[in-house]
């Protein structure tokens, strides 16, 4: 009897090794694959995101047509609190900038909500983003309508404006 449950027990953590061993060489050659497309192209996935993003967007408000935006991340609200277009913003908005259009728009993905819009200009709500970018799309400039801004950028273009 003793024999039998022993012979069951060795099955059964053969049985857990082969699965964990067959786990781990899935995840790595996933990892892998993922750092290989990194390296090849590391702006796709900034653009991927960037896509994702103004398609989310997109579904809940009419987003300007014929350019990309810049697209930020929020990373210290407190500091934004004296601006207007800043007042209700949290860590992790994302702010969607037209230059062309002239337009901000203030978007929190966990509520897929769009917050607050407002012009950008030199004549207008000067907006004065404290943030952290997560990608910009290209021939962009950060910097347009916006006074003494802290922005990290990183562009799709080879060449991207910073100011």
């Amino acid at each position: 009897m003793k024999l039998i449950v022993d012979k069951n027990r060795f099955i059964f953590v053969n049985i857990v090794i082969l699965l964990v061993a067959i786990t781990a060489i899935v995840l790595g050659g996933y990892f892998y694959y993922q750092l290989r497309i990194l390296k090849t192209d590391p702006q796709s996935i900034v653009k991927k995101e960037s896509d994702e993003l103004v398609l989310k967007v997109s579904k809940i408000y009419l987003l300007p047509t014929g350019e990309d935006p810049t697209i930020a991340t929020i990373s210290d609200p407190e500091a934004l609190k004296s601006q207007s277009f800043f007042s209700r913003s949290e860590k992790g908005d994302k702010v969607l900038i037209y230059s062309k259009s002239s337009k901000a728009i203030l978007y929190r993905p966990n509520i897929n909500k769009v917050i607050d819009t407002a012009p950008i200009s030199d004549n207008s709500k000067t907006i004065n983003p404290n943030i952290s970018n997560i990608s910009s799309t290209p021939n962009l400039d950060t910097n347009v309508g916006v006074s003494n801004p802290v922005v990290e950028t990183s562009s799709t273009n080879k060449n991207p404006s910073k100011k």
